[in-house]
């Protein structure tokens, strides 16, 4: 482990290169969603960069509502994790400058999970980079201070932070740290004398895991409430400018159009697996309902650019997808 002075060398989680790193195929380019959360995708990539399947941990996306003003932020439960790989995720208390703490955790051989500011993260160029201060969640897994360099997973990839980028994302060389809130910071220690499972007992605690969250979806059909909330909202959005449309997309469509394409990964995953059956058709359904998601987004941008009414039957639609994929996994599974 690292002392706090210890700063000299660099500490690293596991070897990974950026420029040879491959993404999990739920970042390939033939995904209708090519993001999903900041978080998701961050847990996702972590998994896969440490040689686990992260699609037998997708089974929480079916639990997913809408919760008034947006869709569940979803993240995958740290209990699903530790059950499945061993993390154990903990939350740290920030008292000294970010940079140490990520450096201590690091050379103790933890992921960190830490909130950063994407104004400078260079592989959020053309959206955030040098564009606009948000706090964004990375992965750390290497870290050299004294040559200021990073390795980190962030969104659906892993990337190196160098130079005045890593100077200032960590407020070194006197930065006013007082001014500034502390970010959330999480770490991931490991299951003590734990045995990540593979083949048919990965499956099986998988299945294990879906029959816990279909226990967990909405008694209600979520789409109802969610018409009825866009009908009331479309007064509004229609006067609204187009950064409005994106952040209002971003937890309504994106979050279930995204989430839902998980969902339907996650139901491939099981179809493929041996002794698994009866879940292609559950599976073509939330293709179905993250499909409509994305193509529903581009007729509300048209809508409001245009300032012309949106036909809603589209929500509806998504809705008896909704139950019928819902009614075929019960009738599987619970």
């Amino acid at each position: 482990m690292c002392s706090p002075s210890d700063k000299s060398r660099r500490v690293q989680v596991a070897s990974l290169d950026p420029t040879t790193y491959r993404r999990h195929p739920i970042h390939g380019e033939n995904r209708t969603w090519s993001e999903t959360n900041c978080y998701a995708d961050l847990i996702i990539e972590l998994v896969h960069g440490l040689g686990h399947e992260p699609a037998a941990a997708l089974a929480f996306t079916l639990a997913i509502d809408f919760e008034g003003d947006q869709w569940t932020f979803f993240k995958p439960p740290h209990a699903d994790l530790y059950d499945l790989y061993g993390f154990d995720i903990q939350e740290l208390a920030v008292w000294r400058p970010v940079v140490d703490h990520v450096v201590e955790q690091v050379g103790a051989g933890h992921p960190v999970l830490v909130e950063l500011d994407s104004w400078y993260l260079p592989d959020t160029s053309g959206s955030s980079y040098r564009l606009a201060h948000v706090k964004s969640t990375v992965g750390v897994m290497d870290i050299d201070v004294e040559k200021r360099r990073m390795g980190y997973f962030h969104g659906a990839g892993y990337y190196a932070l160098e130079g005045d980028d890593f100077r200032d994302v960590f407020m070194l060389d006197g930065a006013p740290h007082e001014r500034f809130l502390p970010p959330y910071f999480e770490y991931v220690k490991w299951r003590r004398n734990f045995r990540p499972p593979k083949g048919t007992a990965l499956v099986d605690a998988s299945l294990h895991l879906l029959k816990k969250h279909l226990a967990r979806v909405p008694r209600d059909n979520p789409f109802t409430l969610f018409r009825e909330r866009f009908s009331a909202d479309l007064e509004w959005l229609m006067k609204a400018d187009i950064a409005v449309f994106h952040a209002y997309s971003f937890v309504t469509l994106r979050q279930y159009g995204a989430c839902f394409e998980l969902s339907e990964t996650y139901l491939r995953w099981l179809a493929a697996q041996q002794g698994v059956e009866g879940v292609d058709e559950a599976a073509e359904v939330f293709k179905g309902i993250s499909d409509a998601a994305k193509a529903f987004q581009f007729q509300l941008a048209r809508s409001m650019a245009r300032k012309k009414p949106l036909d809603l039957a589209p929500i509806e639609a998504m809705g008896a997808q909704w139950q019928r994929g819902m009614d075929l996994l019960q009738a599987r599974f619970a």
